[in-house]
């Protein structure tokens, strides 16, 4: 069987590294898939016609001009938001039934549990780079496509998918809270939010620097 008709599971590739990486060319696709170029192309454009990838020309250069991939809504909708409909209807009643202060009570519970839970992970962990990592393994496994990487004396963590955009959407408190948990583990560090979904970023991103004077 040729590349160009390989099973599922390049074209799922492809998806999962437009999630984590944004937009990217055909050629950086397809030497990252290890198949040529033609071939990537092959199956960014079956994903094209399924509505889950769009494209636009790079500018410049000779030649055709490369194309920059990236994922559709209906692309982002592959990567499900967990329990999302159950969740965001579950804050729609106590909102419309206990009223907004309730919600924010319960929001406020429900950060309290996981920082607890973050803090017996992160307990044994000494120095800010070892709570980074095991911070940053904590939200994978949760889901959240997470990576830490340096940038300017700092670092950045990046969260490529929200497993509870759809309930984040619906109240933004779990927004507020996850960047309170952060700030709060990894103190004295300065934490800000640099890429946010919500404002129509294509992931949530932090930038983690020390604190004057923090060994």
């Amino acid at each position: 069987m040729s590349e160009v008709i390989a099973s599922d599971r390049t074209a799922d590739r492809l998806l999962m590294l437009l999630k984590s990486h944004g937009h990217t060319t055909t050629a950086v696709l397809a030497r990252r898939l290890n198949v040529s170029v033609p071939g990537a192309r092959q199956h960014l454009l079956r994903l094209r016609e399924a509505g889950l990838v769009t494209a636009e020309a790079e500018p410049g250069g000779v030649g055709r001009p490369a194309q920059r991939w990236a994922l559709t809504g209906e692309g982002h909708r592959r990567f499900p938001d967990t329990h999302a409909e159950t969740l965001t209807s579950v804050l729609d009643a106590i909102r419309s039934t206990l009223g907004e202060a309730a919600l924010d009570a319960v929001i406020a519970a429900r950060g309290e549990q996981t920082a607890r839970t973050y803090r017996e992970r992160l307990a044994k962990k000494r120095g800010l780079e070892a709570r980074l990592k095991a911070l940053t393994d904590i939200r994978r496994e949760e889901g959240y496509m997470a990576e830490l990487t340096t940038a300017d004396g700092g670092w950045v963590l990046a969260e490529n998918h929200c497993p509870i955009c759809a309930a984040a959407r619906s109240c933004q408190g779990f927004c507020r809270n996850e960047l309170e948990l952060f700030r709060s583990l990894l103190e004295p560090a300065r934490v800000t939010r640099v890429e946010y979904l919500l404002d129509g970023a294509r992931r949530c991103a932090y930038r983690i620097e020390r604190a004057k004077n923090a060994p």
